[in-house]
Formats: structure tokens, sequence, C-alpha cells
């Protein structure tokens, strides 16, 4: 049996693997974004030169020029189409976000696009009519959303305080989506404070009904997909409430340091904002920038990632494909029969149409080829975010 082709995201950009050979692919669209920055820059280029310098200089509303090397351009989700050959991406700037089609000829057709929010999480549905999508909004919450497959009637089918990812079509002819979703808490005043724990719900876009497949207090369960049997799979990690326990012993030191990390509290919010929705860290200078971006590149399912942690915890593991996250986050395969754990120190998987499974821990992708055999890795590379079988 040979290799499955792949295509995946590393650091915002799109590879594809066919026959073994890999290859990155740069978005046309995208591509015409940056020469149009360029372009602009170019000509307004005098404005930071001679006198057109000293008279841009003293206006408040002239702002600091955007060097066009550093325009955003990352892909965010991938899946694959509905033709032979065919992948579906979504991809986004600092102003725009899109879902996209590559076809097996290298041709790109953009399907949607918008300025008024992010759409990530593609799935399509295995009759190729229509596309699944979160949309993410700048208020903090997220919904699931269906548009067919030429771009048209986008429509949110899910709402609510609430943050909901990565919908999968249930297989088969029926219109269900599976997808993650959690709660937003808030305090007595009406302000967010924490998700919970995310569970996987269902709905049925025919009854608009929703019902909880599978929940635990103590773990989020993360990207679900549901194989031709009916069984759920999911990633399977420990759920952290972001309250942590309180040391009596240090509450002086405590209450002496409070209002320095308080106003570190506060940059560190709004620099979370400014690195999810515009690719960019409110420092920008020096090393502290660039040791922003590095964690910003290792920011997966809303978390900040340490990799540098989790390869020590994996010391047990692959010492040349160390892993980008702990072992404790683990693909499980829900049935009838039970839970079982297929892999450890999982970050994304994807169900082939052959009923195999890959998955990647970040450095190494691995392919489950069938129930109750091992796994074996096809492919290394750097910093892999998502992986999707063709």
């Amino acid at each position: 049996m040979t290799d499955p082709c792949l295509a995946y995201i590393a650091q915002g950009k799109l590879h594809l693997q066919r026959d073994g050979v890999p290859q990155t692919v740069e978005s046309a669209f995208g591509r015409s974004l940056r020469d149009r920055a360029i372009q602009i820059h170019n000509r307004h280029a005098w404005k930071a030169q001679g006198r057109g310098a000293q008279y841009m200089r003293g206006m408040l509303w002239a702002g600091a020029a955007h060097d066009p090397s550093e325009f955003r351009i990352a892909v965010t989700s991938v899946t694959r189409g509905r033709n032979p050959g065919e992948v579906l991406y979504t991809l986004e700037t600092d102003e725009i976000s899109g879902v996209f089609a590559l076809d097996a000829t290298g041709f790109e057709q953009r399907l949607f696009h918008t300025a008024d929010f992010r759409v990530q999480d593609i799935d399509v549905h295995p009759d190729g009519a229509a596309i699944a999508v979160s949309v993410h909004h700048t208020n903090g919450t997220a919904n699931v959303a269906v548009l067919n497959m030429d771009g048209t009637d986008f429509t949110e089918v899910s709402e609510g305080d609430s943050f909901d990812r990565a919908p999968r079509w249930v297989p088969g002819s029926s219109r269900r989506l599976i997808f993650q979703s959690a709660g937003a808490g808030r305090d007595a005043g009406g302000r967010f404070s924490q998700f919970g724990p995310f569970a996987v719900h269902q709905l049925d876009l025919e009854s608009g009904e929703i019902s909880c497949l599978a929940e635990d207090a103590k773990f989020d369960l993360l990207g679900p997909q549901m194989s031709g049997d009916g069984a759920l799979y999911y990633i399977r990690r420990p759920y952290a409430s972001g309250q942590p326990a309180i040391n009596v012993f240090g509450a002086v030191t405590d209450m002496a340091l409070l209002p320095f990390r308080l106003l570190f509290a506060v940059f560190q919010f709004f620099n979370f904002f400014s690195v999810k929705y515009t690719g960019r860290p409110l420092a920008t200078s020096g090393g502290a920038a660039k040791k922003t971006q590095d964690v910003k590149r290792m920011m997966v399912w809303g978390n900040l990632i340490d990799a540098e942690h989790a390869a020590r915890e994996d010391g047990l593991g692959e010492q040349d494909a160390p892993s980008m996250v702990p072992s404790s986050w683990q693909l499980v395969r829900q049935s009838p029969d039970g839970k079982e754990v297929l892999a450890k120190s999982v970050l994304s998987f994807h169900i082939a149409t052959d009923g195999s499974v890959v998955y990647t821990n970040g450095s190494a992708v691995h392919w489950i080829r069938a129930k109750g055999e091992r796994a074996t890795r096809i492919l290394m590379g750097a910093m892999i975010e998502q992986v999707a079988a063709l």
C-alpha cells in the first residue's frame, strides 16, 4: 500500500505531498495582494525621504509606513476537495479572509472572501455540494457556517455565547455536522472570564436539532471527525480553566507585585488579540518582537504551545521529530464498544476516504493504515499545524 497523498500547513504555508514529492504552494490571490502592497509602498516612498519626510513627520495622521515584506498571508485550514487532486483551504491576511480551491493542475479559484470576520476550519460535504467553516468574530465568539460550493448562500448555522469550531460533515447523504463547542463563562457583571471545556456536538441542519455526542469536565475534546462506520474520533487534552490555585505563602509578594502584574496582564491581553486577529504583536522592536512572533506560530486550538517544554516531556519519543504538544494530547476513537487511545502527542489528524488515519505531532506525520496496526511515519517537517489526507 502506497503512502497517502497529503496536504498540510506549516508556519502558515500550504504544502502538498503527492507520490512522495513535497511541494510548497503559494496562493496567487495572496501574491497579488502582496504585489499591490509593494506598489502602494513604492508609490508613497517619497513621504519617508527628503522634504517629503519632513512634511509628513509633523502630521499626526500620517502614521508609520508598513513594510510590504511583512505583509501577512497565512493559510489557516485545509481539506480535500470534491474532485480528485483538489484541495480547499482558508486563507487570511491582516484585512481579509477567504475560502479557496486549488485543482489538480494548480489553478486557484476564490470561492468566498470577506473583511467582516475570519473563516477557518474548512470541510467539504461528501456529495461535494456544500462547505462548512467556522466563523471567528472580533468579540471573541465563533460560530459554524455553511455555504455552497460556488461560494454563495453563506449562512451561520450555530449561535449563542460560545466558541464553536472545527465543523466536520457526518459521512452519508444527510446534512449533519459535528463540531467542538465551549460555552463562555461570565462574571456577575456579564464580563467574559473564560471558556468552559470543549465538548463534541452534532447539528442536524434539516431539523435544527443539536445533541451532545461526547463531553468530559476534565478534558477538551477537539477536532471531532466521524468515520464511515459511525465511530467518533477526537483529540482529548486536559482542560485548563485558567484559574490557578492561590499560594498562601506568596500572598505578601503577590500584593507587592500586583500593580506591575496588572499592567503586564493588560498588555498581554491586548497583545494576544493583536496577534490573533492581525498576526502582529504590539511589541515590534528588537528581540522581543521576534520572540512574540515565534510564540504566535505555535498557537494551536486557541492556545500558545510551549514546544520546548513538550519536547522535553516527550524525551522518550522521536528524537529527530520531537512533539510540539505533550503526550496528554491523545487521539481517541469512541464507539459503542468504548473508548480507545490510538496515539499520543497528537496536534492534528484526518480520516482518509479509505478509513485510515493520518496525524501529526507538529514535527512529523504518521499514518495508521488500519485498526489495530501501529502507526508509521511518512513525513517530517517543521511546525506542522494541520494535516489532511487527500
